[in-house]
């Protein structure tokens, strides 16, 4: 499709070239389109776009089926309350074995004052000495095991953020305020991640890709202004204010077919013009520059 623009735009410039015209460069004019396509695989429960339609820039246009993802998010969120569970257990356990050491601490210290007047046998403070190395023991396993319950339910929290997102994927937003140019999906079919469902274009602002000749370089530059004409009947023209954005860095060879053996050397280079749009100018239409004033 390129190709033939070219080629057209190639040729009115060739004839105007013969022509007393002014306009310094010719092209047609193009928008940034942007494919929106499934993110998931599901049956499309709707899309409510419309060919022509203006939509806003994160606007909800359409659902795909939500029923898997949030039957596994239900199953995340039961394990998660699980291992939670779990983890108020082992806190539970070591708060008893804090308290049973407390008071084992106490006795111990009893002891050791009755074995001082021999109310108290030296049997009896190894015991409660063992007893208290058995509850330091438990509370480092305590402590081991809620260290790896903590891993686990950190596991099956990335796995719920996993879910999340898809599940936001199914909400199919819309990238950019535009227009829908062209719609691929229909409500109830199946669709797959990937999948075009329909084409937009930002039109508030349009681009007019011309060619010039390496002797009119010198007057384009990026970021001046020109004027962009397009036609108003046969002979008058709209005119409008653009901005000059890029400028190839590599020249394309003139097409053959529409040159002379002579003129098939020639060099052009691509040029892109933004201009606000009010609605008039439309994808595919023809657009002429003047780089100057007249």
């Amino acid at each position: 499709m390129r190709t033939f623009i070219l080629f057209a735009t190639l040729a009115l410039l060739w004839g105007c070239q013969n022509s007393n015209h002014t306009t310094d460069a010719f092209g047609n004019f193009e928008a940034v389109e942007i494919l929106v396509s499934s993110e998931m695989n599901g049956k499309l429960l709707w899309l409510q776009i419309e060919e022509g339609q203006m939509i806003d820039k994160n606007q909800e246009v359409g659902l795909v089926d939500t029923i898997i993802p949030s039957l596994q998010l239900e199953e995340i969120k039961a394990q998660i309350a699980k291992v939670q569970a779990n983890l108020q257990s082992i806190d539970a356990q070591t708060e008893i074995l804090g308290q049973q050491a407390e008071n084992l601490n106490t006795d111990k210290s009893r002891i050791e004052n009755m074995i001082k007047t021999g109310a108290a046998t030296q049997k009896q403070f190894d015991d409660i000495s063992g007893a208290l190395k058995v509850i330091d023991k438990q509370r480092d396993a305590n402590q081991s095991q809620k260290v790896a319950v903590s891993k686990e339910l950190q596991v099956i929290a990335a796995k719920k953020l996993l879910l999340d997102e898809q599940l936001r994927k199914c909400h199919i937003l819309n990238p950019i305020s535009g227009s829908v140019l062209e719609r691929y999906a229909e409500e109830g079919e199946m669709t797959a991640t990937g999948k075009p469902l329909y084409k937009i274009a930002k039109l508030d602002t349009i681009i007019l890709r011309a060619y010039v000749s390496g002797g009119q370089l010198h007057q384009v530059i990026k970021g001046n202004t020109c004027k962009v004409l397009i036609d108003k009947g046969k002979k008058e023209y709209l005119e409008f204010e653009g901005t000059i954005t890029w400028i190839s860095s590599q020249a394309e060879f003139t097409p053959k077919i529409i040159q002379t053996k002579e003129e098939r050397v020639n060099m052009v280079y691509a040029i892109k013009i933004e201009i606000p749009n009010n609605g008039t100018i439309k994808i595919g239409m023809p657009g002429e520059v003047k780089f100057q004033n007249d």
